[in-house]
Protein backbone atom coordinates (compact mmCIF):
# COMPACT_ATOMS: atom_id res chain seq x y z
CA UNK A 1 0.00 0.00 0.00
CA UNK A 2 3.29 2.65 0.92
CA UNK A 3 4.47 1.58 -2.65
CA UNK A 4 1.14 2.74 -4.17
CA UNK A 5 0.69 5.61 -2.65
CA UNK A 6 4.75 6.62 -3.28
CA UNK A 7 4.01 5.68 -6.89
CA UNK A 8 0.60 8.24 -7.14
CA UNK A 9 2.45 10.69 -5.27
CA UNK A 10 5.41 10.82 -7.69
CA UNK A 11 3.34 10.31 -10.74
CA UNK A 12 1.19 13.36 -9.66
CA UNK A 13 3.97 15.75 -9.00
CA UNK A 14 5.61 15.02 -12.33
CA UNK A 15 2.29 15.21 -14.00
CA UNK A 16 1.23 18.65 -12.49
CA UNK A 17 2.32 21.46 -15.28
CA UNK A 18 0.81 24.86 -14.43
CA UNK A 19 0.51 27.66 -17.72
CA UNK A 20 1.02 31.29 -16.75
CA UNK A 21 -0.58 33.83 -18.67
CA UNK A 22 1.16 37.41 -18.16
CA UNK A 23 2.44 40.94 -18.34
CA UNK A 24 5.62 40.58 -20.68
CA UNK A 25 7.89 42.49 -18.46
CA UNK A 26 11.14 41.89 -18.59
CA UNK A 27 10.32 41.70 -22.80
CA UNK A 28 9.07 45.43 -22.62
CA UNK A 29 11.93 46.34 -20.15
CA UNK A 30 14.46 45.36 -23.36
CA UNK A 31 12.74 46.90 -25.48
CA UNK A 32 11.71 50.21 -23.84
CA UNK A 33 16.21 50.86 -23.59
CA UNK A 34 16.44 49.34 -26.87
CA UNK A 35 14.33 52.16 -28.11
CA UNK A 36 15.40 54.64 -25.56
CA UNK A 37 19.07 54.35 -27.14
CA UNK A 38 17.76 53.96 -30.76
CA UNK A 39 15.74 57.45 -30.72
CA UNK A 40 17.37 59.40 -28.09
CA UNK A 41 21.16 57.79 -28.25
CA UNK A 42 23.20 55.97 -25.42
CA UNK A 43 23.68 58.87 -22.79
CA UNK A 44 25.58 56.58 -20.50
CA UNK A 45 28.93 54.43 -21.48
CA UNK A 46 28.66 51.93 -18.37
CA UNK A 47 29.91 48.44 -18.83
CA UNK A 48 27.46 46.08 -19.66
CA UNK A 49 25.82 43.72 -17.13
CA UNK A 50 28.11 40.11 -16.38
CA UNK A 51 26.50 37.18 -17.87
CA UNK A 52 24.64 35.23 -14.96
CA UNK A 53 25.74 32.60 -13.32
CA UNK A 54 24.46 29.03 -14.48
CA UNK A 55 23.34 26.50 -12.01
CA UNK A 56 25.06 23.64 -11.20
CA UNK A 57 23.72 20.93 -13.19
CA UNK A 58 25.07 18.57 -10.67
CA UNK A 59 23.52 19.76 -7.48
CA UNK A 60 23.02 16.65 -5.35
CA UNK A 61 19.48 18.39 -4.49
CA UNK A 62 18.87 19.26 -8.55
CA UNK A 63 19.52 15.58 -9.50
CA UNK A 64 16.54 14.32 -6.64
CA UNK A 65 13.96 17.22 -8.10
CA UNK A 66 14.94 16.01 -11.66
CA UNK A 67 14.49 11.88 -10.73
CA UNK A 68 11.02 13.52 -8.86
CA UNK A 69 9.54 16.27 -11.42
CA UNK A 70 10.88 17.13 -14.84
CA UNK A 71 11.05 21.17 -14.99
CA UNK A 72 9.19 22.59 -17.62
CA UNK A 73 10.30 26.02 -18.57
CA UNK A 74 8.32 28.40 -20.54
CA UNK A 75 10.41 30.40 -23.61
CA UNK A 76 11.18 33.43 -22.87
CA UNK A 77 8.72 35.88 -24.35
CA UNK A 78 9.80 38.49 -27.15
CA UNK A 79 7.87 40.93 -27.85
CA UNK A 80 6.90 42.94 -31.44
CA UNK A 81 8.59 46.52 -32.11
CA UNK A 82 9.30 46.53 -35.59
CA UNK A 83 6.40 47.16 -37.10
CA UNK A 84 5.46 49.89 -40.29
CA UNK A 85 3.73 52.20 -37.35
CA UNK A 86 6.34 51.38 -34.73
CA UNK A 87 8.95 52.42 -36.60
CA UNK A 88 7.48 55.78 -38.37
CA UNK A 89 6.77 56.72 -34.32
CA UNK A 90 10.36 55.76 -33.55
CA UNK A 91 11.78 57.47 -36.67
CA UNK A 92 9.42 60.79 -35.47
CA UNK A 93 11.09 61.04 -31.87
CA UNK A 94 14.63 60.40 -33.24
CA UNK A 95 14.53 62.89 -35.91
CA UNK A 96 13.02 65.54 -33.07
CA UNK A 97 15.60 64.62 -30.56
CA UNK A 98 18.16 66.38 -31.74
CA UNK A 99 15.97 69.44 -31.68
CA UNK A 100 15.13 68.84 -28.00
CA UNK A 101 18.27 68.00 -26.56
CA UNK A 102 19.41 71.54 -26.79
CA UNK A 103 16.59 72.84 -24.50
CA UNK A 104 16.73 69.76 -21.89
CA UNK A 105 20.92 70.87 -21.39
CA UNK A 106 19.70 74.28 -20.68
CA UNK A 107 17.12 73.28 -18.80
CA UNK A 108 13.68 74.24 -19.96
CA UNK A 109 12.56 70.87 -20.61
CA UNK A 110 12.78 68.43 -18.07
CA UNK A 111 11.48 64.55 -17.92
CA UNK A 112 8.75 63.83 -15.53
CA UNK A 113 8.19 61.10 -13.94
CA UNK A 114 5.75 59.64 -16.05
CA UNK A 115 8.63 59.39 -18.77
CA UNK A 116 6.99 62.46 -20.75
CA UNK A 117 8.61 65.45 -21.34
CA UNK A 118 7.60 68.71 -19.44
CA UNK A 119 8.29 72.36 -19.86
CA UNK A 120 10.00 72.90 -16.96
CA UNK A 121 10.35 77.05 -17.68
CA UNK A 122 10.70 79.51 -20.38
CA UNK A 123 14.04 81.25 -19.35
CA UNK A 124 16.07 82.94 -21.71
CA UNK A 125 13.51 82.14 -24.57
CA UNK A 126 11.96 84.32 -26.90
CA UNK A 127 8.43 84.17 -28.18
CA UNK A 128 9.24 82.05 -31.08
CA UNK A 129 11.25 79.49 -29.37
CA UNK A 130 8.75 79.47 -26.69
CA UNK A 131 6.13 78.50 -29.50
CA UNK A 132 8.70 75.81 -30.37
CA UNK A 133 9.55 74.62 -27.70
CA UNK A 134 5.70 73.77 -26.73
CA UNK A 135 5.07 72.35 -30.56
CA UNK A 136 8.51 70.23 -29.81
CA UNK A 137 7.30 68.68 -25.94
CA UNK A 138 3.44 68.23 -27.29
CA UNK A 139 4.65 66.15 -30.51
CA UNK A 140 7.12 64.45 -28.50
CA UNK A 141 4.43 63.16 -25.80
CA UNK A 142 1.77 62.33 -28.50
CA UNK A 143 4.48 59.95 -29.96
CA UNK A 144 5.30 58.38 -26.79
CA UNK A 145 1.68 57.67 -26.35
CA UNK A 146 1.49 56.53 -29.39
CA UNK A 147 4.40 54.24 -29.15
CA UNK A 148 2.89 52.43 -25.93
CA UNK A 149 -0.41 51.97 -27.70
CA UNK A 150 1.09 50.63 -30.78
CA UNK A 151 3.75 48.38 -28.69
CA UNK A 152 0.63 46.76 -26.76
CA UNK A 153 -1.82 46.44 -30.27
CA UNK A 154 1.29 44.96 -32.18
CA UNK A 155 1.75 42.07 -29.48
CA UNK A 156 -2.30 41.55 -28.61
CA UNK A 157 -1.35 43.24 -25.04
CA UNK A 158 -4.60 44.35 -23.54
CA UNK A 159 -5.24 48.36 -23.14
CA UNK A 160 -5.68 48.16 -20.19
CA UNK A 161 -1.91 47.00 -20.01
CA UNK A 162 -0.68 50.24 -21.22
CA UNK A 163 -0.40 52.23 -17.82
CA UNK A 164 2.50 48.89 -17.28
CA UNK A 165 4.40 49.52 -20.76
CA UNK A 166 4.62 53.44 -19.96
CA UNK A 167 5.19 52.81 -16.30
CA UNK A 168 8.26 50.73 -18.07
CA UNK A 169 9.56 52.83 -20.48
CA UNK A 170 9.39 55.94 -18.27
CA UNK A 171 12.04 54.19 -15.78
CA UNK A 172 14.53 53.84 -19.08
CA UNK A 173 13.53 57.18 -20.14
CA UNK A 174 14.58 58.42 -16.81
CA UNK A 175 17.70 56.41 -16.55
CA UNK A 176 18.91 57.12 -19.93
CA UNK A 177 18.84 60.80 -19.58
CA UNK A 178 21.88 62.76 -19.79
CA UNK A 179 23.91 63.98 -16.65
CA UNK A 180 22.93 67.51 -16.18
CA UNK A 181 18.86 67.05 -17.62
CA UNK A 182 16.16 67.77 -14.85
CA UNK A 183 14.76 64.62 -13.99
CA UNK A 184 11.45 64.14 -11.49
CA UNK A 185 10.93 61.72 -8.80
CA UNK A 186 8.15 59.63 -8.03
CA UNK A 187 7.18 62.59 -5.29
CA UNK A 188 7.37 64.91 -7.99
CA UNK A 189 10.38 66.58 -6.46
CA UNK A 190 13.06 67.82 -9.56
CA UNK A 191 16.80 67.33 -10.02
CA UNK A 192 19.74 67.24 -12.11
CA UNK A 193 20.91 63.96 -12.92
Amino acid sequence: MLKRTAFILVFLLSACVTVNIYFPAAAVERAAEQIVKETWGDSSKSPPPPAPQGQNRYSPWRLVMLSLVNEAHAQEADINVSNPSIRAIKDSIKARSETIKPFMDRGNIGIASDGLLTIRNSDGLNLKERAEIKQLVDAENRDRENLYGEIAKANNISSESIPKIKAIFAKSWLEQARPGWWIQDSQGNWRKK
